[in-house]
């Protein structure tokens, strides 16, 4: 169980020329998603990316060209792919150095890909993959992408998607729309459906779903939990659980990296002592917050102990061997003081449970234990 529950939480139309977009176009060409021009990413130098696109397939490559013309340079480039990030009213335009296979609505190949802000509810997904193969949805992030072989075809293909998840067409109805669009814009018709979004695209905030947790006892972020999670310059006991799950979770992960590594044995015993012991710490403190009726609770305070873990982390995942063994050791040596100081001075000090300050107590032996055989390993390993 302790093993699972771990590995749960560890876990046929180009470019639309200006002269002729309608004032509906031109105003769904704006950005959408609040993103400021100092925010936006630096652009590719054109000479690079054309030396990347020139090794491509000729398919590919005229739909990277043709973008730019539109859009501009690109602002990531790679031998797989060029991304714009905010082009008009899409999130993200991609064009792919991959021509895959798809014969709706009649055989071409797909290797550009529109993306929009869009919250697609449950219940349409499996409609919006039937209608169109090529399409992927991101619930979590909050995204719906169409891809083919051009922009008016992506573009037609977000705008029945709408139609689907607002009811206003079937997906075989769709579908056959499809066909029929596309066949009036070969002809010279300009049909809107492929000229421009019918629709605004969704704010982030309204398109993301950070679905729920199905771990029982599992913390709850501050903005779910509402005023509760704010307790003034004293912490509650439901940020003391979420911190000591935070506290747990860091050690967890940097034992696991520390378990890839060629170090000494006592050090991968140690390690692999610390990420059960640490691992179980998370579920008894999960396991307590049921049994007393405290959800844990992620504050600013508790993210800014995640984003240290991760940084620190992120420091020892480029070294190997005997150099991540010592800065592994290093580390824990650093950084239990530190979680000691953090129970004596903040944690036990606010805890209002006596279970919980019992837990804390139990926390604090185990942390100073940890500390001094990391300093007792530490010293036999750099003799």
């Amino acid at each position: 169980m302790r093993v699972h529950v771990l590995a749960a939480i560890a876990a046929v139309v180009v470019a639309v020329p200006a002269h002729r977009m309608s004032a509906q176009a031109a105003r769904a060409a704006k950005p959408t998603s609040g993103m400021s021009m100092k925010a936006m990413p630096m652009k590719a130098d054109r000479p690079v990316v054309d030396r990347i696109i020139a090794k491509w397939p000729e398919r590919p490559r005229l739909g990277a060209v043709q973008m730019m013309a539109k859009y501009g340079m690109p602002q990531e480039a790679s031998s797989e792919r060029v991304i714009w990030h905010n082009p008009g009213p899409f999130k993200r335009i991609t064009v792919f150095n991959l021509e895959t296979p798809h014969d709706f609505p009649m055989p071409h190949v797909d290797f550009m890909e529109h993306t929009i802000t869009y919250n697609v509810p449950q219940d349409k997904v499996g409609a919006l993959i039937e209608f169109d193969g090529s399409s992927t949805i991101n619930r979590t992030v909050g995204e719906l992408s169409a891809r083919c072989d051009l922009e008016g075809h992506n573009v037609l293909t977000l705008n029945l998607d709408h139609d689907i998840v607002t009811g206003k067409k079937t997906v075989q109805e769709a579908r056959m729309a499809f066909g029929v669009i596309v066949g009036e814009d070969v002809m010279g018709k300009h049909p809107a459906y492929i000229e421009a979004l019918q629709f605004q695209p969704a704010m982030m905030a309204d398109a993301a779903f950070v679905d729920k947790p199905v771990i029982p006892g599992s913390p709850m972020r501050a903005a779910v939990a509402g005023p509760q999670a704010m307790s003034g310059m004293k912490m509650n006991d439901a940020e003391i659980l979420a911190t000591v799950i935070a506290i747990d979770l860091n050690e967890v992960l940097a034992a696991m990296e520390a378990g890839k590594e060629k170090m000494s044995e006592p050090v991968l015993a140690f390690a692999k002592q610390l990420h059960e012991e640490h691992g179980m710490g998370m579920v008894n403190a999960m396991k307590l917050g049921q049994e007393i009726s405290v959800t844990p609770v992620i504050t600013a305070g508790v993210e800014k102990i995640q984003k240290k873990g991760a940084g620190g982390l992120a420091m020892l995942v480029p070294l190997n061997g005997k150099a991540f063994e010592h800065a592994y050791l290093n580390a824990l040596i650093k950084g239990h003081p530190e979680v000691i100081a953090m129970i004596d001075n903040q944690l036990m000090a606010s805890a209002s449970n006596p279970q919980l300050k019992s837990l804390l107590a139990e926390k604090r032996a185990a942390v100073a234990g940890h500390l001094e055989k990391a300093k007792s390993l530490h010293t036999s390993t750099t003799r």
